[in-house]
């Protein structure tokens, strides 16, 4: 397959990797060379340990979140929310210090950390939500692991993107879907005082991303899938780590407050538009590509290869 440059496996760069590379490449020539129906297990399992890994940073702050909710002491000199501020910064200069996040990574998360508590900050302000406990690394009442939370989004797309090698078919330009990211933030303040224009955002989301078509590397070949679809699919995800942190007492809900109960469905519209200000920022650093035809068509067996399974 041609892609048009020389595109070595996205996990090289984390030298913590090489090991389970070298041992995942074996794996697969054994299931290709088994016949399709292994090949397409292997494919399908290699998605999903892919996937699990762009969530490393997500992943590792809920289940901090989980398991401070029933492990930590309610005695500790040192809050529950003051640890996991201090955890996820932790988290963050590991990452960074092994390998396995990039510098274009934490700068995404950097970014969206400070868009996310400026939200918080307001959004609680309004009572919107609260959150329950006490601690000292705090602004206005918003601890600061909040912003970390927020970051995660970011960083699963930013390591999706390398993961998965991501190119486009008929992408929107930046210069459309910067003002559209900024008009979704604004919104999400100023609706408390005007109309809510979030219908209009909707139509415009569609309008500038219907017809765009992501091209994602899982093995040897770009599969495909509707931009929208996509965007649809990692809202209903953040939704249900909403709920994680809302059972956790992280934070709740005014009609969480007597007792929990699971998020409002109807969140899930403002995650798909909240996802769409994550993407646009994610573009700052990872400027989307166009996808050659080549990009999509298996390759065509040759010599040795001739009698292999099509990939």
């Amino acid at each position: 397959m041609t892609t048009g440059r020389a595109a070595p496996s996205a996990a090289r760069t984390w030298p913590f990797l090489a090991g389970f590379v070298a041992a995942e490449r074996r794996l697969g020539e054994r299931a290709r060379a088994a016949g399709r129906l292994p090949a397409f297990v292997y494919e399908f399992l290699r998605f999903g340990v892919k996937q699990g890994w762009a969530c490393l940073f997500g992943g590792l702050i809920y289940a901090l979140l989980i398991a401070t909710h029933l492990f930590y002491p309610a005695d500790a000199p040192l809050s529950r929310y003051d640890f996991l501020t201090l955890a996820a910064v932790l988290i963050q200069i590991t990452l960074l210090a092994l390998g396995m996040e990039t510098w274009e990574e934490a700068k995404v998360i950097a970014l969206y950390h400070v868009v996310g508590t400026a939200m918080e900050i307001f959004k609680t302000g309004v009572g919107s939500w609260i959150y329950p406990e006490a601690s000292w690394l705090r602004i206005a009442g918003v601890p600061l692991f909040t912003g970390f939370m927020y970051a995660s989004i970011g960083s699963y797309i930013a390591r999706v993107w390398r993961l998965f090698d991501f190119r486009f078919t008929r992408h929107p330009p930046l210069a459309l879907t910067l003002p559209l990211a900024g008009a979704i933030y604004i919104n999400f303040f100023s609706h408390h005082y005007m109309a809510d224009l979030r219908a209009m955002l909707f139509i415009a989301t569609g309008v500038l991303f219907g017809a765009t078509v992501v091209h994602f590397k899982v093995w040897h070949v770009h599969r495909q899938m509707p931009i929208l679809l996509g965007f649809v699919l990692v809202s209903l995800f953040i939704w249900l780590a909403e709920n994680i942190g809302t059972a956790t007492r992280v934070w709740l809900y005014p009609n969480q407050a007597a007792g929990w109960s699971p998020v409002s469905a109807a969140k899930l519209g403002s995650w798909f538009l909240l996802m769409i200000v994550s993407y646009v920022l994610v573009t700052l650093v990872s400027r989307p590509e166009p996808a050659p035809e080549a990009a999509t068509a298996p390759e065509r067996p040759t010599g040795s290869n001739a009698a292999r399974p099509a990939r």
